[in-house]
């Protein structure tokens, strides 16, 4: 091969690899929706950053706004007030008191002396280290009924209302992004990390001893219902989940002064054939209807009421029945039934057109 040739050759290789660098440069990069797992899909920055909304406690994340004390308590007092109590003091639904435990010695402190009682009043503000931990979490979580449904402001206003109801801040004050680092919480020197949730050789926060010989047998824990509560929402033993086995016991059984003792299986049917009464009580069809009332479902007497024209109202009816449905009175699901036999269905449809009597 001549010198020429080969210089065509070699400059031919070159382009090629350079054609082929170019190429894959250009070329798109592999994608990264590919499923790790075999489903889903890699989430965009826009869903990253509607989820990516909790507050550290120097700040970061928190987002700029103002909101004043007057603001807040109008707020609290129309959307927070009902659960946590007029001046934050609710204890009533389980919420911890939002204020009260500490001192203005505790917040010159930084520690909370009622912690040192064997009963002391846990608040969330005299729990808390950082003011930026209560806006957090109001701004996620609050109002309980319409999560997120406050604006930015409105979130810094009943911020600064809870603050000035634990005197932390004055009555005049606006809280905003940047001086809500500057809050001092009464319990800021309070915590600490040396201990044994954290580190192996940290100190346990416990002090108990097992007990290695001659201990006493193991609590049996026991549920009772006293008298005046044994049938407060009905039979407990009628009240059934659409899915899953039966829950409950029987609480008509309840007798005074003893012990709820578990449903018992149902009594074999006359040889006239199954009550109907029975049948609904048994499957659970007057935990949702009444005789004349609506409970979950239409009652017995309006549903007669609807389908009593019908000539097919006895087979359309019992057919509902043992497949429930969903639409035909509301968007409740009612749940199929597929223990009932075809006759029994028609039994309680039979029932329920001639008035549930």
């Amino acid at each position: 091969m001549s010198s020429s040739v080969k210089r065509h050759a070699l400059a031919a290789a070159v382009l090629a690899l350079l054609a082929g660098a170019v190429a894959a440069q250009t070329k798109p990069a592999a994608t990264t929706d590919a499923p790790r797992f075999g489903f889903g899909r890699t989430p965009t920055a826009e869903q990253i950053k509607a989820w990516d909304i909790d507050v550290r406690p120097d700040g970061h994340g928190l987002r700029k706004g103002r909101g004043t004390v007057a603001q807040g308590q109008e707020i609290y007092d129309t959307q927070c007030a009902s659960c946590h109590g007029v001046f934050g003091e609710q204890i009533n639904f389980h919420q911890t008191p939002l204020v009260g435990g500490a001192t203005a010695a505790d917040v010159k402190a930084g520690t909370v002396a009622e912690f040192k009682k064997s009963n002391a009043l846990r608040t969330t503000t005299n729990k808390l280290n950082y003011a930026t931990t209560l806006w957090d979490y109001i701004n996620r979580a609050m109002p309980w009924t319409n999560p997120q449904s406050l604006t930015v402001d409105q979130v810094y206003a009943v911020t600064a209302y809870i603050l000035n109801m634990a005197n932390l801040v004055p009555e005049n004050f606006e809280l905003n992004e940047r001086n809500i680092l500057e809050v001092q919480m009464p319990n800021r020197n309070g915590f600490t990390t040396n201990h044994g949730m954290r580190l192996v050789s940290g100190k346990p926060d416990t002090a108990n001893t097992a007990c290695m010989s001659n201990c006493a047998p193991a609590p049996k824990v026991v549920s009772d219902l006293p008298d005046y509560a044994r049938n407060a929402h009905g039979n407990l033993a009628e009240q059934k989940r659409p899915l899953g086995p039966v829950r409950g016991i029987d609480t008509t059984r309840y007798e005074s002064g003893g012990t709820a003792v578990a449903s018992a299986a149902p009594s074999a049917a006359p040889a006239a054939g199954p009550q109907p009464k029975d049948l609904a009580a048994r499957n659970a069809c007057t935990a949702c209807h009444g005789i004349n009332n609506k409970i979950v479902g239409p009652g017995f007497s309006e549903i007669a009421a609807k389908y009593a024209k019908r000539d097919d109202g006895e087979a359309y009816l019992a057919g509902k029945i043992k497949a429930g449905g969903v639409g035909v009175w509301g968007q409740v699901p009612m749940p199929a039934q597929p223990g009932l036999s075809d006759a029994e269905a028609k039994v309680l449809a039979k029932w329920i057109l001639g008035g549930a009597k």
